[in-house]
């Protein structure tokens, strides 16, 4: 298993994955294992929105405990997909659905129902969609920029809450 992994994916494949998400080599290659088995139609993508195997890795890396980022941080390099600006934005751009660059009540509720399902009313929904919004939103525009989901998370250890022990 682990060595039809590492025979798919070229050495430079893995050098330029290992420098861009901090993921081990043991790691890729047992993470590619993983992917493959997902890859039910053998074409190299995730079926649903075709996601290929660098998109997931880069993906998976926002995820990264940020203590393993700290010991080979690169001060000259990009930063890290586990930072906590990285990791902000990614999940501002899970809620941000129309990429507009703000998140508006329906998205909210969108996102919302997809979380909870029919566990929660439609009418209860609406009622945290309005009072997030509410406490969120400065500028009165009834929707929230990336400034203010940053304002609301700054006292929130998001590196810790977006963090996913795994591979080790």
């Amino acid at each position: 298993m682990g060595s039809r992994a590492s025979t798919l994916l070229r050495d430079e494949e893995i050098e330029e994955i290992k420098k861009e998400t901090g993921f081990s080599h043991s790691q890729i290659t047992r993470l590619y294992s993983r992917f493959t088995s997902l890859d039910k139609g053998e074409n190299g993508t995730l079926r649903e929105d075709q996601v290929n195997f660098r998109g997931f890795m880069r993906t998976l890396a926002h995820f990264r405990p940020i203590e393993d980022n700290e010991k080979s941080k690169d001060q000259n390099g990009p930063e890290p997909l586990n930072s906590r600006s990285n990791k902000l934005h990614f999940a501002f751009r899970l809620y941000d659905l129309d990429k507009d660059d703000k998140i508006s009540r329906d998205e909210l509720l969108q996102v919302l129902r997809m979380m909870v399902g029919v566990n929660i009313s439609d009418e209860q929904l609406g009622s945290i969609a309005d009072r997030t919004i509410q406490e969120a939103d400065q500028d009165g525009d009834s929707a929230i920029s990336f400034t203010e989901f940053v304002k609301v998370l700054e006292k929130v250890d998001v590196e810790q809450k977006m963090s996913i022990r795994f591979l080790h």
